[in-house]
């Protein structure tokens, strides 16, 4: 079931700042951090589990398998990115039900044409407003919980320009998305105008080398944000880490000290080895 914290934090005008995980290693380390929400991301689980880039090569089964692991593991509310919600309408309610069964707390639902692609990347396409506003219908009558939140995407600032994009924000909370995410505004005046003028709770995108200028969380809520996603933040950082160990590893045949190492022990009890060694002494014969 969603986590109702979500949608009270929201309501009570307090900023929600969410970190990207996209495996359940990501995932539980971001979870004894405090943050008041994860962020799903489907560019970083695309290519963790499947090795390729986000272009809508992924299904609804490669991605809630995963996503559903994630709620499973943590107790942070879970924010998860469906793409433009995996085929048509009956396809969006599918996802909406899926979703809020696996115990997420807000879907992000996009109007990119399918095959989709990265919202920091070129050569978007969008789908005409009446077909999106259709698929926000669907999804708010598909969900069981109020506390189930929709996050109504549009990619048309990149193609289209920021009046488009905002036309169509205001849009979606007419049709009854909970929060609006204007995708890759491209100066923080753009942003501005956006919070000014959509009369709904707003979603940021903070992409390490992304469209959008990287904003401070004091200062995404001071223009009037919702919610400050930084979804790249945890496969680059681990994509740097990787390549440096490996490198050092094949330059030296073993790890040296320039390696800095999670801890093995805390490993063990970040993945839950206690509750296993607690069971075989109650359980298994030695």
């Amino acid at each position: 079931m969603p986590d109702p914290a979500l949608r009270t934090a929201i309501k009570n005008g307090e900023f929600i700042l969410a970190p990207g995980v996209f495996e359940a290693i990501s995932a539980l380390l971001a979870d004894r951090e405090g943050f008041k929400a994860l962020y799903v991301t489907g560019y970083g689980t695309v290519a963790s589990a499947l090795g390729l880039p986000d272009a809508g090569l992924a299904t609804y089964s490669d991605m809630l398998g995963r996503i559903s692991t994630i709620c499973e593991r943590t107790t942070t509310p879970v924010i998860a990115d469906a793409d433009t919600g995996y085929g048509g309408l009956l396809n969006v309610a599918h996802t909406v039900r899926g979703y809020e069964d696996a115990g997420v707390s807000a879907i992000q639902m996009e109007d990119q044409e399918f095959p989709k692609k990265c919202g920091h990347t070129p050569n978007r396409r969008v789908v005409p407003l009446e077909d999106m506003l259709r698929k926000i219908e669907v999804a708010a009558d598909a969900r069981r919980s109020d506390d189930f939140l929709i996050i109504a995407r549009t990619d048309s600032r990149t193609g289209l320009g920021l009046d488009e994009a905002i036309k169509r924000g205001k849009a979606f909370a007419k049709a009854g998305a909970d929060v609006v995410f204007v995708e890759s505004p491209e100066s923080e005046d753009e942003m501005k105008r956006i919070c000014d003028e959509i009369d709904a709770p707003l979603f940021a995108n903070m992409v390490n080398g992304g469209r959008t200028p990287l904003l401070s969380a004091d200062r995404l809520k001071e223009l009037g944000f919702s919610i400050g996603i930084h979804p790249a933040l945890g496969f680059l950082a681990m994509g740097a880490a990787l390549q440096k160990a490996y490198a050092d590893l094949k330059a030296n045949g073993e790890t040296t000290d320039a390696i800095d190492l999670y801890d093995f022990g805390k490993f063990n009890d970040l993945v839950g080895f206690p509750a296993v060694w607690e069971f075989e002494k109650k359980y298994a014969q030695v």
